[in-house]
Formats: structure tokens, sequence, C-alpha cells
């Protein structure tokens, strides 16, 4: 008889071919261009200050909208995906987010400005938890971790791709026409909808077995195909783990029942502080730049430049997550993340600043690869893209609030005092997922 584990199992013992990875070149591409779009109110956010004539607070007020947006739609965006599935929620999230683009270019005041903004944050959030249960769900176990951290190399490659947007655009087009330049992937939506299954895993712990059958089937004609084989290695299952396959509901309460709640305890820690620190820190990159002395166009090529030490750093992690273990390495990502924050803050050449700035960047982006890739393995299918919606959601009150402080802080304290808040946070993270987080490398997805 068919159940979940069956399906599990099928879809585990599948070889990785051309089949697998296009689905995650689609979903990856998403990606990429949600990560284009949160990188660049980090080089626009000084151009609107000077149009709207927006003090420090303000604009670290605009430049946290799209994170209430993004808490707002997270968690919803969760218990939607694990309800209705994962691809529906996923190809609107690209529309809603690509409309909203638009319409922030067009906007004719702050206020305005930061309604749109709210929107496409609910838009961003709402693609990112899916897009990770979608690459967790048809990736074999032991390469689960590495294809979920490469997903996240989106967003360095993202970021520099905004740098380079900004470069070009900003000069002659101002930010608006940023805005406008985002709103075009949107399109993508189209090729989505072709190209990525629903998940079978989902389909099974939905009770759909004869959806999941024919989705699954499909996928192993696919890859068949590819490997010019007729058959593919048989699966066995024992007799205890047969059985009929029921729709099971997870609410949020049980996100803090048992076992769960320890995991939810440390998940929400990490990402509430890791995002704190991480976006009170960046938002803020080009403006404290400038502030140095540097005019927009440089500080854009200085920023653009050291996250191109993000690409060697998401790559890093994403071997380690396989050869260390999850824990082991967000907990350096981040330990790291705050040492090389803290002597970027306080170089004193330009040369120390560019090198530092290099480090920063490296463990920045290599913590950005863990967190992705471990959070979604610390739940089971019926529940993941709900616990991974919420977790997020936590974080982007903590992504939310860090352009605010440093908004708050900087005219108080100076640079240091914003250094000084986002070492502290990546500290916190650290030391929290060292005492609560729980190991899932190797672990079968359904026996979480």
């Amino acid at each position: 008889m068919t159940n979940t584990v069956s399906i599990a199992r099928r879809l585990d013992r599948l070889p990785i071919t051309r089949y697998q990875q296009t689905i995650f070149i689609v979903i990856a591409t998403a990606w990429f261009f949600d990560c284009v779009d949160l990188a660049t109110m980090t080089f626009i956010l000084s151009s609107i200050k000077a149009e709207f004539s927006l003090s420090s607070q303000q604009a670290g007020t605009l430049a946290g909208m799209s994170f209430l947006g993004m808490f707002l739609g997270a968690g919803s965006a969760g218990i939607l995906a694990d309800k209705f599935g994962r691809c529906v929620v996923f190809r609107w999230s690209i529309v809603l987010w690509g409309v909203s683009s638009l319409a922030c270019a067009a906007a004719p005041n702050v206020g305005t400005l930061m309604c749109f903004r709210v929107l496409l944050g609910i838009g961003l959030a709402m693609e990112l938890p899916v897009a990770q249960s979608l690459v967790c769900e048809f990736i074999p176990t032991k390469q689960r971790g590495k294809y979920v951290a490469l997903l996240e190399g989106g967003w360095p490659i993202g970021f520099i791709a905004a740098g380079v947007l900004a470069h070009f655009i900003l000069p002659r087009y101002g930010w608006r026409g940023a805005f406008v330049a985002e709103a075009i992937p949107a399109f993508f939506v189209l090729i989505v909808r072709r190209i990525v299954p629903e998940s079978p895993r989902w389909l099974a712990e939905a009770g759909k077995i004869d959806q999941a059958e024919a989705v699954l089937g499909t996928i192993e004609t696919k890859v068949k195909r590819v490997l010019q084989v007729d058959n593919l290695p048989e699966v066995e299952i024992g007799p205890d783990e047969v059985g009929p396959s029921q729709q099971k509901h997870f609410s949020f309460v049980q996100l803090w029942k048992g076992d769960y709640a320890k995991r939810t305890c440390m998940v929400w820690s990490l990402w509430f502080f890791a995002l704190l620190g991480y976006y009170g820190l960046t938002t803020w990159l080009g403006t404290l730049l400038e502030q140095r002395g540097y005019d927009v166009t440089k500080s854009t090529d200085y920023i653009t430049l050291m996250a191109l030490a993000g690409i060697p750093g998401f790559l890093v992690s994403a071997w380690l997550l396989e050869a260390w273990g999850r824990k082991p390495v967000v907990v350096c990502a981040l330990a790291g993340s705050a040492v090389l924050g803290y002597f970027y803050g306080t170089a004193t050449s330009h040369s120390m600043m560019i090198i530092y700035g290099l480090g920063m960047q490296f463990f920045m982006f290599g913590m950005w690869s863990v967190i992705y890739a471990y959070t979604p393995e610390l739940y089971p299918t019926h529940a993941r893209a709900t616990g991974t919606g919420f977790a997020s959601s936590v974080g982007r009150i903590g992504a939310f609030l860090g352009p605010t402080l440093v908004g708050v802080i900087l005219p108080r304290t100076g640079q240091s005092g914003v250094f000084m808040l986002a070492g502290c946070s990546f500290f916190i993270a650290a030391v929290v997922v060292m005492v609560l987080g729980k190991e899932t490398k190797g672990i079968v997805l359904e026996e979480i």
C-alpha cells in the first residue's frame, strides 16, 4: 500500500540529474530576483533620503517597511503552503512582488512609498520559505543541505547584481528606475508555472496520494530518460512502515509543544538576532560610507566589491554543511560575522576597511546559507512551511528593528554604536544555537 514513507523513499533514492537540477535552477532564479530587491535598498536609501529630505530616523523607518511586510507575509505564507500547496503560493508571491515594485517606482511621497514597500515585503516573504521547502522536499537527503545552501547563493550574487544595477541606473534614472528594473522578473512566474511541479511529499502528507503518485511517476520517468535506463532501484518498505496515508494537521500552537518547543525557541532567536544584526548593518552600509567621505558611486562600488567575498563564503558553507554538520557551521559563521564586523567598523585606513569588509561579507553570506539550509530541516513535511515561515516572520521583526535602531543610534553614538549593535546580535544568535540547537545532518526528513 502506498503511503508517505514510500513516496519519501522513492524520492530519496533518485540520483541528482538534469531534471532535478532544472527545477532547482528555476526556484533559485526566482530566489535570486528576491535577493536583488532586498539588497537594492542598501544602494538607493541615501538617494531616497535626499529626495524626500528625510532625517536618519525617518530613513531607517523607511528601510524597515519591507521587513514589516515580510513579517506579515512569511508566517501566513507558511500556513497557506502547508494547507494549499507549495506551488500556488510560490507563483502568486512573485506576481505580488513584481506589481508592488512598479508601484514603489510611481510613489509620489514617502508615505505612499512606505505602504508599497510593505506590500512588496509581503510578496518577498511569501516566496522565501516556500522555495526553501520545495528544494528541501525534491533533493535527496544526502545532498539536501548542499543544495539549500547553494540556493542561498542567490543572496551574494543578488547583492552584487543590485550594486551593478544601482551603478548604471541611479545616475541616469534615479531610485525609481531601480524599482522598475526589479519588477521585470515577475514575468518569470510564467516559467515557474510550467516547470516546477507540486511537491509529492506535501501531496502525500495532505492525503492526496493519487496526485502524489502521478507527480512522482512523472519525475521518475524523466529521471530514467536522463539516465537512459528502464528501471530504478527498488524501494524496501518494512511491514511496520506500510499503512494508509492520512492528512496531518499542524497548528501554530504545536510549534510550542514537546520537542518542537526547544527547536522553535532556538530557531526564532537565531532568526531574530541574525537578521537584526545583518540588516541593521547592511541597509546602512552605503550611508555609512558616504559619512566617511565617499560619494554615492564610490560607496556603491566598494560595497559591491566587498560582496564578492560572499561567493566563496556561501560555497564554503555549502561544503562544510555536509562535512561538519549544521550546528558548528552556523556558530562559526555568526561568530566570524561578529568579529569581522567589529574590525570593519573600527578600521582606520582604506585598505584595512576593504580587507575587513571582504572578511565580514564572507562570514555573513556563509551565515545566510546555513540558516536557510538548517531551518526547514527542523520540522516534518506537514509542518515545514509553517515552521520555516514563522521563523522567517520573527526574523523580519529583527530586520525591521535593525535599520530603525541604527537610525536612532547613529546620531547619538556614531558608527561605533552601529557595529556594536550588529556584533552583539550575531554573538547572541551563536550562543543560542550552541546551547539549544539540534544537529540534522543526514537525517531523513520524515524521521525528524
